[in-house]
């Protein structure tokens, strides 16, 4: 079999049994990191333009739930505009060497497709897994260039998403080749909106959940695709990727839970931001120094911290701001903290983070880069307006695997994300909490929606 056929044969066999409890309670973690970044988008820009989409173009009732509104519409639509919400505020997951945002787009298709279905949970978790596991093989496999031009969310999302919902629809080994080829065909999303603070990174995390989704249902229909969308002559890695590396499409399948190793957000940043932000504030902490002691930051950095953050020099928008590495340093050492409100109330006003924004660079660091993707290594040198020379360094970001959130920690992000949109009531949040922890044994997913 090709690699390609591999992984369908394993996302066809894929059971709950054959999942490890670690695993699941895993998914459950990350589905209430991703409601919560769902809800805290609120009312905040582009997302009340998808909703106003959804309301023109969509029904008026139907199967499944918009969270930002509490609109009943069709799976379609509720997959565009939660898949959309849930990229917006920068706090949803990401698995770091396929450097894919998987939450945002496997679960706003999966749970449309679930409540469309009356799925249980213990199903939701399974498609969920899937889409993960499927997800950050392929981006694994199309590799470092692919994401030079081609945000991988966006692309590889497509896949990621329409994996989810074709496990839900029970799909067979040949219906998830031909899957493949109808989301394949489909995936798209260019990094050039970030010169511009454009909106397209919603656009594109909602096209992937929403398309996925599309295709999967007209899959199930009797739809073909592309047998061989991925490794094809004219397929996927042959026309977005000069170094893809087949072998990750197939790799340990059913031994190596790749979905254990995505990283959850401590920053309300680009994550490409984190590791510098996390060695910076160690180094100000250890040397008890504050930000009018900083002559200048030198960033050391692998080569996708300087395609994507490179773009943004003077932030226009509070957004954009999140993909400025001297934005987001300026907030941790003036602030001590780059959240949700820092970036809201103070990233493009405050004239402290102002300056230092201008005191901060970025250097491409050979070691740092060949560490990349699989590691994300945080090293900065701090010049003091005393003259000291200072390095810090980190090798694990806050909410990595190995220095991951506890669900402790988890609970009160969420309850800070809920909060900042005041999305839910107190006692709906601790509702939401309580029902991610027991995920595994919901009959349906239509509290999560309601």
């Amino acid at each position: 079999m090709s690699h390609t056929e591999q992984l369908a044969d394993f996302l066809a066999n894929l059971s709950y049994e054959q999942i490890p409890a670690s695993t699941v309670s895993r998914t459950e973690d990350l589905f209430l990191d991703w409601l919560g970044s769902a809800l805290a988008s609120g009312t905040s820009h582009p997302i009340p333009l998808f909703a106003n989409y959804a309301d023109l173009m969509g029904p008026s009732a139907g199967s499944a739930g918009i969270l930002v509104n509490g609109k009943k519409t069709s799976p379609y639509f509720a997959a565009l505009v939660n898949g959309a919400s849930s990229h917006l505020v920068e706090q949803d997951d990401l698995h770091n060497s396929s450097v894919l945002h998987p939450a945002t787009v496997v679960f706003p298709a999966a749970l449309a497709a679930a409540e469309d279905l009356n799925s249980s949970g213990q199903a939701f978790i399974v498609a969920s897994v899937a889409g993960y596991e499927a997800g950050i093989r392929i981006g694994e496999f199309l590799g470092r260039s692919h994401y030079r031009i081609f945000h991988t969310t966006a692309t590889v999302g497509t896949l990621a998403a329409a994996v989810a919902v074709g496990k839900l629809l029970g799909f067979d080994r040949e219906q998830f080749i031909n899957l493949l080829g109808t989301a394949g065909t489909q995936a798209a999303g260019l990094w050039e909106f970030l010169r511009d603070a454009a909106d397209s990174k919603q656009l594109h995390t909602a096209k992937a959940a929403a398309d996925g989704l599309l295709a999967a249902y007209l899959t199930r229909d009797g739809l073909t695709g592309a047998r061989n969308i991925l490794e094809g002559d004219q397929g996927m890695a042959a026309g977005m990727s000069s170094d893809a590396a087949p072998q990750w499409l197939s790799d340990r399948l059913g031994t190596r839970w790749a979905l254990e190793e995505t990283s959850f957000k401590f920053h309300a940043s680009c994550r490409h931001t984190h590791p510098a932000a996390d060695a910076l504030l160690e180094l100000m902490q250890r040397e008890n120094l504050k930000h009018d002691d900083v002559e200048s930051v030198v960033t050391h950095v692998h080569q996708a911290a300087i395609d994507v953050l490179g773009r943004v020099v003077e932030p226009q928008t509070v957004h954009q701001a999140k993909f400025s590495m001297g934005t987001v340093l300026g907030l941790i050492a003036v602030h001590g903290n780059a959240g949700l409100i820092e970036f809201r109330d103070l990233a493009l006003v405050d004239p402290n983070v102002a300056r230092f924004r201008q005191r901060v660079s970025m250097e491409l660091d050979s070691k740092v880069d060949s560490a990349y993707p699989a590691r994300w290594l945080g090293r900065v040198t701090v010049l003091t307006k005393d003259g000291r020379t200072i390095e810090g360094s980190i090798d694990e970001p806050k909410g990595d695997p190995g220095n991951t959130l506890s669900r402790p920690e988890l609970e009160d992000k969420f309850r800070r994300l809920v909060a900042f949109a005041d999305a839910r009531s107190a006692d709906h949040t601790e509702k939401l909490i309580a029902g991610s922890w027991q995920l595994h044994k919901a009959q349906n997913l239509s509290a999560f929606t309601e």
